[in-house]
């Protein structure tokens, strides 16, 4: 099979996938920090505009030149830097806040190409079986490619009950193939979650408004329904995998459902202020689960919040990390309103895990390392797996890290030799989760699994 050209292995271009970020709100009064002393640079840029306007072979509009010049200023800094303004802010706003009609997908541009990030759990894409990792070539027979991607972000939307056809590219599989998705109503659901023998299963889609009263809330729950069935809670599972992030506030409430003391994260940045430590009991008094053990999953596609919130349970051993390697976006970016209609998102410090580890590039290592064997196609989307580190202008690890130096064991444990087919065959249809209830049901009673577990 002949792969088009932006199908093969190549480093991101900018990202617009505005739920990646922990987002800092500042106030627009920072803008009178900026330095604005002109100098021969500033009279190049000028020198450039006004040739342009008058010599190229078409009228152009300032309007267009100075967005240009803007997006082109913000994307050399890093892929998470960007300037919003139309539709890119109205979907900043409604991750934040939303419901939409559309397919219920986080993507973003990957070399020109649209690249789902991640289908939200209950959403029609996910419903198609689309998956994190999933390339999408053509829409309704059209090919996508070098095209603004709110574009196609703006085609997939559209009124509940109509139907649009997706072409997908699938690492490892040999062929594209044709998915026919029926839009609906996405009510973003931050935090779903299900009692499942005597494990309650708590899956964090996203860090929107509230995630942290919203898990709260969900604990209370599933230990009424443990007391109505007759049984009792042993354990929880906190699912953050293809979780990209998003509240930086909502990380540290998270977090802090499950510590009752020591730091949570801390960021660090050029300016000293910027420079904070987020510690234990600043949102929530004590631990709400004290004394039961927890496991947390990840995977390459849990990012930013995400990271926060493993990195800070897995350093102050209060959860067993399970899974794998997370994305590795240890970066905090500061939203700056410029007007109503128009805002600046810059990346303004990196954030260190409790024990002062840097998340960027290297991401959050497992405790124990679960592969998703119930996935046909997880092993070779796994080795395609795009991470921070493959991002273009990338912020680069203090340390140096390289991503081969992080993946040194190369062996396969001999607990996950089971296929895919073997598995369907017992009903196990996510194996990852099944192995974090299974491991928890045989550590019932037994606080000490993630203190244990850090050690090994």
């Amino acid at each position: 099979m002949k792969i088009v050209p932006f199908l093969r292995p190549q480093v991101f271009r900018a990202a617009l996938l505005v739920s990646a970020v922990a987002v800092l709100p500042v106030a627009t009064s920072g803008l009178s920090a900026v330095d604005t002393r002109t100098s021969h640079e500033f009279d190049k840029l000028f020198t450039i505009y006004q040739i342009v306007k008058d010599n190229y072979v078409d009228q152009v509009s300032d309007d267009k030149l100075l967005k240009g010049a803007i997006d082109g200023m913000l994307a050399s800094l890093d892929p998470h830097s960007n300037y919003l303004d139309g539709q890119s802010l109205q979907r900043l706003e409604t991750m934040i806040d939303g419901k939409y009609t559309g397919l219920g997908l986080s993507v973003v541009e990957d070399d020109g190409a649209v690249k789902i990030v991640s289908p939200f759990k209950g959403s029609p894409a996910d419903k198609a079986g689309l998956k994190a990792g999933d390339y999408i070539t053509h829409l309704d027979g059209v090919l996508y490619y070098e095209r603004d991607l709110d574009e196609a972000v703006a085609k997939m939307r559209g009124t509940a009950g109509t139907s649009i056809r997706l072409t997908i590219f699938r690492p490892g599989r040999d062929e594209p193939f044709d998915v026919t998705v029926t839009r609906g109503v996405i009510e973003l659901e931050p935090v779903t979650w299900e009692f499942k023998d005597n494990v309650g299963v708590i899956s964090v889609n996203e860090f929107s408004r509230d995630v942290g009263n919203d898990v709260n809330g969900a604990i209370a729950d599933l230990r009424k329904q443990a007391a109505v069935k007759g049984g009792k809670l042993t354990g929880l599972v906190l699912d953050l995998r293809s979780n990209p992030g998003g509240s930086l506030d909502e990380a540290v409430a998270l977090s802090d459902l499950f510590l009752d003391h020591g730091d949570i994260v801390s960021q660090r940045g050029r300016n000293a202020n910027e420079n904070q430590f987020y510690r234990a009991e600043s949102v929530f008094k004590g631990d709400v689960a004290k004394g039961m053990p927890v496991v947390v999953l990840v995977d390459a596609g849990s990012a930013s919040a995400s990271e926060i919130v493993a990195g800070a349970l897995q350093d102050q051993h209060r959860a067993v990390i399970m899974g794998e390697r997370t994305f590795g976006k240890g970066s905090v970016q500061s939203f700056l309103p410029l007007d109503q209609n128009s805002a600046i998102k810059i990346t303004t410090a990196r954030y260190y895990t409790p024990s002062g580890h840097s998340v960027q590039e290297g991401g959050i290592t497992p405790d124990i390392k679960v592969p998703q064997l119930s996935d046909p196609d997880a092993r070779a989307r796994a080795e395609r797996a795009v991470r921070e580190s493959d991002l273009r202008g990338h912020l680069i690890n203090e340390a140096a890290l390289k991503d081969k130096d992080l993946e040194t064991d190369k062996q396969d444990d001999p607990r996950f030799k089971v296929s895919a087919a073997e598995l369907e065959k017992q009903g196990i249809k996510d194996f990852q989760l099944h192995y974090a209830i299974s491991t928890l049901q045989r550590t019932a009673g037994k606080p000490a699994l993630a203190a244990a577990s850090a050690k090994n």
